[in-house]
């Protein structure tokens, strides 16, 4: 078996228990004309601000929300060829399009996409060395620590509190192989190349996770249940997509904030691609004008507290504190994250987390 495919195989294996944990909303195994099958993330498809576009254009939107970008992996290397759309981060959606699972998006229909950030738009995951574009750009920001101010009395700056052993059964982590990021930056510096980690060094990182799985109250591989373990005190400190949980959590009343570690905290940048199993093109070329454009891109931020893909389609819906809250007059802040990009070795970094996992 070949790397690739050898990678493919092994990121499909680990998220089958990850597929299983999410709340997918139940849809027809094959979508009919009129109709868009997504695979994405929560609050990308809110009919809150979909339904109107979907009662305008007659395109019916059937949304499977996932935790992860293994899941994507994991259902579309299945066979699965019910998805017409997915909305994977920018380090999976070359591996979606080497799989063959993925059409080029012809540009020329898409009415917004000029107007994408420029260094959004030329990222190697989003546009090839050749030109093909594989994917338009939706939302992007940071993975964050976040913490609980009534139980965590001084303010923390670096990932070494979830190291700490006062706060053993207070933490929770996302269950993702992201993880092995910043650990890796906690223990050879924030100058080492996480994407491209040799086996010594992560093996160094399965075991310090596997010190620190002790701590771990929870490993949460979807927002609902990271809030509700938030909420309920279960625990006090995790890490986080920016601007959604802790929004949410502050809704209800909850004291917490967000802040980036030393160790420099990852970004992330969510792409929407078609899928070569796609039924209806039409129906799929109009969402992704629709989403690109001002409602879809004011209506998906508005709600998430993410970061537009186009700034220039959303300064007339947001205030300017607003605006500036997500970075939206400054798409260089995306300097000071490490974003996400295509492992070297996705298999080794699958081994790992599985390893920690499985650890007792």
């Amino acid at each position: 078996m070949n790397r690739s495919r050898k990678a493919i195989a092994l990121l499909g294996a680990s998220a089958v228990v990850l597929t299983c944990l999410a709340a997918p909303t139940v849809i027809d195994s094959a979508a009919s004309a009129g109709e868009l099958n997504l695979l994405t993330w929560v609050s990308y498809a809110e009919p809150s601000f979909t339904q109107a576009w979907q009662d305008r254009t007659g395109c019916k939107l059937n949304p499977t929300l996932v935790g992860s970008n293994d899941e994507i992996i994991a259902k579309i290397a299945a066979g699965d060829t019910t998805y017409d759309l997915v909305t994977p981060s920018v380090d999976t959606t070359p591996i979606l399009w080497k799989m063959g699972v993925i059409q080029p998006l012809d540009t020329s229909r898409l009415e917004h996409f000029g107007t994408i950030y420029e260094k959004m738009r030329m990222n190697k995951g989003v546009t090839l060395e050749d030109g093909t574009t594989i994917a338009q750009p939706n939302a992007w920001g940071s993975i964050p620590y976040m913490y609980r101010t009534d139980t965590v009395p001084d303010a923390p700056t670096s990932v070494d509190i979830i190291f700490d052993p006062k706060y053993e059964g207070k933490i929770t982590l996302w269950d993702d192989k992201s993880q092995i990021y910043i650990i890796a930056r906690y223990l050879f510096g924030t100058d080492v190349d996480v994407y491209d980690l040799s086996d010594d060094q992560l093996a160094a990182v399965r075991d310090k996770l596997i010190e620190q799985k002790k701590l771990v109250r929870t490993y949460w591989s979807n927002a609902g249940d990271h809030i509700n373990v938030m909420a309920s005190g279960e625990a006090w400190i995790s890490n986080t997509w920016g601007g959604y949980q802790v929004t949410e959590l502050q809704k209800k009343g909850i004291p917490v904030v967000e802040y980036l570690p030393v160790e420099k905290a990852d970004g992330w940048l969510d792409n929407w691609q078609i899928t070569t199993s796609a039924r209806d093109l039409d129906c799929a070329y109009q969402f992704l004008n629709f989403i690109g454009g001002p409602e879809g891109q004011c209506g998906m931020s508005l709600f998430s507290g993410f970061s537009a893909a186009n700034g220039e389609v959303v300064k007339a819906c947001m205030s300017e504190e607003e605006y500036k809250a997500r970075y939206q007059d400054d798409p260089g802040y995306l300097d000071s994250l490490v974003l996400y990009q295509e492992l070297a070795r996705p298999e080794a970094y699958v081994e790992t987390w599985n390893a920690v996992k499985a650890a007792p």
